[in-house]
């Protein structure tokens, strides 16, 4: 790194971590119904809400109700994203007169935002209407992070509560969450972004001519949108020559800071955050990963506060730190080393296929390992065209499920089941009953754990294995070999961690990847969250336990270490047979000049 890349990257850590404790004593504040300073705005609003929705705030739910109540609630709001999608051509606010999707791409896309994922088999600017980006996508934006955060801090009151049978109420924690938490930080950051050049307007696109026309080979595709290739292998490729452009327009700015501060990663563009008009400066694009990591890295001390140890949060959000960092050095400096096949032709030095020039490969590298490690999904560069290991470093961070920093609320409960399992595994070795926070970890509270940690990894190998077997799914391959299964791998990785981050190099919009990965989005979004809640209903029935010289504790260095040793080896133990057949041999290959 030069001088200006590390003191960019330093400051981004120093404000970040300066932010974690205001804002998560502010959550903490938020969700135990304490006053704060919007409080005299708000609690107006909220109580118009509880009123309209008859809705009880002092009645709470134990975690079967909490349970279906999120589930039916997200149900009925993916339904209705599905008919917007299914009615978009008569609908409003379409000046571009975009069709209605197709009914797969229509399922696909729903269970997509309902679940947080925002995996987009579809360009945005080509294919959906400002009604459908305002209406749609930008709601469900907000209603899936806060059903993300609100299971957090249910799971959170398995730990604090003693002998009881409630977690909570999901519609009040799901109206403070929106009201108080994500639609003043969104709107603040929307205004942010307009004046850094992020557009937010309602015309219609504008068509400009070029100074100079300009031509370019272009893959010629059959009905089904695949490449054509010749009797050789070779893709068919025709000219194209072009003499005028049409610039996009719509509301962005409103989208693209609930997109990042939820970690929704949906873009208003294809290209997502590496579009000018979604990310159009080096400040735009520190500000959107500060976004990224923002809510997931302050659940760590709500956590500490709620549970009265705060040193139980930094302690959780030292190990996130310490793998996210890690990620970020290792991908920069297999970016830097570049590709030795490229260096024979006389390129040399960092590889910047695929990355935008305005952010560098700094900004480049904070980006990918905050959006991979997170459930964001958000794309300032293709992953695609890293190298091997470059491009094995966001894989790998969303095949860890995501704990670092993780969804907004994802990321803690996925790490409270992963600090389940370690401290559970540690009083195995000792022959002691393990305890967390006072409560006694059982075998519930083990099977949960290990369903919210492996739910995902099972969907991915499953999936992928099938994916490989059907022709029809293998022929969406645009890359053949170890880099094609990292495509499959890094897709159904994303979908079934409800990532939405794309590889590239792969057409997902068909019958079997939009319906296997809708699927995937599902089961890998809901199965968590009723274990998580389960989890902390089992936890909230039990009496406290207060510690002893036998009491493991977990707010030490030591269980830091041990529980990122755990993580670590979850992880391996899961998917490095699949890393070695796809980036691994992959670099091996690239290593040997072919």
């Amino acid at each position: 790194m030069n001088m200006y890349e590390w003191l960019q990257t330093i400051l981004f850590f120093v404000l970040l971590l300066l932010a974690i404790k205001p804002l998560g004593s502010y959550l903490a504040k938020v969700f135990q119904g304490q006053r704060t300073f919007l409080s005299p705005v708000l609690v107006p609003c909220e109580s118009f809400l509880y009123r309209i929705c008859s809705v009880d705030k002092d009645e709470e739910m134990q975690w079967q109700r909490y349970a279906w109540a999120l589930i039916l609630f997200n149900f009925i709001c993916g339904v209705s994203l599905l008919a917007i999608l299914l009615l978009q051509g008569i609908l409003p606010l379409n000046p571009q007169k975009f069709p209605a999707f197709s009914w797969h791409l229509a399922l696909n896309t729903a269970v997509s935002f309902m679940t947080n994922t925002n995996w987009q088999n579809y360009g945005g600017e080509s294919t959906a209407s400002y009604f459908t980006q305002m209406a749609g996508f930008a709601v469900h934006n907000f209603l899936s992070a806060a059903t993300g955060i609100v299971v957090a801090i249910a799971t959170i009151r398995g730990f604090v509560r003693r002998r009881v049978s409630e977690i909570g109420n999901f519609y009040v924690d799901l109206a403070r969450c929106t009201l108080y938490v994500l639609l003043p930080i969104s709107l603040a950051f929307a205004v942010f972004l307009v004046s850094q050049g992020v557009i937010q307007n309602f015309s219609g696109y504008k068509t400009v001519p070029l100074v100079q026309a300009t031509s370019y080979e272009k893959p010629k595709l059959d009905a089904q949108g695949n490449a054509l290739k010749d009797a050789k292998g070779n893709a068919v490729t025709e000219t194209v020559t072009v003499k005028e452009v049409t610039l996009p327009m719509g509301p962005v700015a409103s989208q693209e800071a609930i997109k990042e501060l939820g970690t929704n990663g949906g873009g208003f563009f294809n290209a997502n955050s590496a579009h000018p008009y979604e990310n159009p400066t080096p400040l735009s694009n520190i500000a959107e990963v500060f976004l990224i990591l923002l809510i997931g890295g302050s659940l760590t001390y709500t956590f500490g506060v709620m549970a009265g140890n705060t040193r139980q949060g930094w302690a959780l959000l030292a190990v996130m730190l310490a793998i996210l960092v890690t990620a970020t050095a290792v991908l920069y400096c297999a970016e830097t080393s570049g590709n030795p096949l490229v260096a024979k032709l006389g390129v040399h030095g960092v590889n910047m296929e695929g990355k935008e020039t305005r952010f560098g490969l700094a900004g480049t590298s904070l980006f990918a390992t905050a959006t991979t490690g997170t459930s964001c999904g958000a794309v300032n560069a293709m992953h695609d065209s890293m190298t091997p290991l470059g491009g094995m470093v966001p894989l790998s961070l969303i095949l860890l499920s995501e704990v670092v920093f993780g969804g907004v609320g994802t990321g803690l409960y996925t790490m409270i089941a992963f600090v389940v399992i370690a401290v559970f595994i540690a009083g195995l070795m000792i022959g002691r009953t393990p305890e967390l926070l006072g409560k006694k970890i059982e075998v519930r509270e083990m099977w949960m754990s290990i369903i919210t940690v492996l739910t995902s990894g099972m969907l991915v190998l499953i999936f992928s294995g099938l994916a490989l077997l059907l022709p029809s799914a293998v022929s969406s391959m645009a890359n053949p070999g170890a880099h094609g299964l990292s495509e499959v791998l890094y897709a159904f990785a994303s979908m079934s961690n409800n990532n939405g981050s794309a590889f590239a190099g792969l057409n997902g919009n068909t019958a079997f990847y939009n319906l296997s990965g809708a699927v995937a989005m599902f089961l890998g979004r809901f199965a968590p969250i009723v274990a998580s809640l389960a989890m902390a209903g089992s936890l909230a029935g039990k009496k406290y336990v207060p510690p002893s010289l036998g009491t493991l504790p977990t707010d030490k260095v030591p269980f830091a270490l041990w529980l990122t040793l755990v993580i670590l080896i979850v992880g391996a133990l899961t998917f490095f047979p699949a890393l070695s057949l796809g980036p691994i041999v992959e670099h091996l290959i690239m290593l040997g000049g072919k």
